[in-house]
């Protein structure tokens, strides 16, 4: 990067590595926008009123990805037009990754045993097509990254992830991820920089190495993040609770059976 008044940086990781608290205390912190996307789990809501994550099919999986990505395009398009720089947590490169390794561990691996093998079977015909689909998609996203991002902090698996229900993956999936994800931004000259440590650690390791400017305290930004994530979340799980129905014996088959 050479002028961090226009920095496009992308705070990476896998689940549960703390993204998005880094993410969002960052932009408070130095008042560079954040990238103000609708995440994963309300465009479920809207695209799939009702389903869980761990009973998505091949489809739905497909098109939540398509619409996050074109959330993300839109509004990194209108952070820098409105600032010229943005904050981004996690990046179109990310969900891309986290679309090829399902195909490596499975497409529901947070599910149960049962329903992972069945989906496994299923799924057998639909390979080679998925895997099309795919380098398709990651050529778009590799162009899309190489053009528009400047920097890459990349949040390493430190901790067990959060037993709050909201990620629908495994430990295998999540540090396979990890690893390939950072792979992949080596690949377009975007050596990801790792930052560990505590929120507050974090924060000060990256407006060093980026002379990002700061204005206010580190915790104050912190507490004010996590007020923030704490409403969306709230509202969010809200939401999902009052879609959500026990599906019958009839319908879990189906989920199960359905690729």
């Amino acid at each position: 990067m050479n002028n961090n008044e226009h920095i496009r940086l992308v705070i990476s990781g896998t689940y549960s590595t703390g993204k998005t608290t880094t993410t969002t205390a960052l932009s408070i912190l130095t008042g560079i926008p954040l990238i103000n996307a609708l995440s994963a789990r309300e465009i479920l809501t809207d695209l799939y009123p009702g389903r869980r994550f761990q009973d998505m099919t091949a489809d739905e999986l497909m098109a939540l990805g398509l619409k996050r990505f074109e959330e993300r395009v839109r509004a990194e398009t209108i952070a820098y037009k409105e600032a010229g720089a943005f904050i981004s947590d996690g990046s179109v490169l990310n969900e891309w990754i986290y679309g090829t390794v399902r195909m490596k561990v499975g497409i529901n691996p947070g599910s149960t045993l049962p329903h992972r093998i069945a989906k496994a079977v299923m799924g057998v015909p639909f390979k080679p097509f998925m895997k099309k689909y795919l380098d398709s998609y990651g050529t778009v996203v590799r162009q899309h990254a190489k053009e528009w991002y400047t920097d890459v902090v990349h949040l390493p698996v430190e901790f067990p992830m959060d037993p709050d229900g909201h990620r629908p993956v495994s430990e295998e999936y999540r540090n396979l991820s990890d690893i390939e994800i950072q792979q992949r931004f080596k690949e377009l000259g975007l050596p990801p920089f790792m930052v560990s440590g505590q929120v507050a650690e974090r924060l000060q390791t990256i407006v060093d190495q980026y002379q990002l400017p700061q204005i206010m305290q580190i915790e104050e930004a912190i507490e004010l993040a996590n007020q923030r994530i704490a409403t969306n979340r709230e509202a969010v799980s809200k939401k999902m609770i009052e879609q959500y129905h026990e599906p019958t014996l009839s319908e879990k088959v189906k989920l199960m059976t359905k690729y």
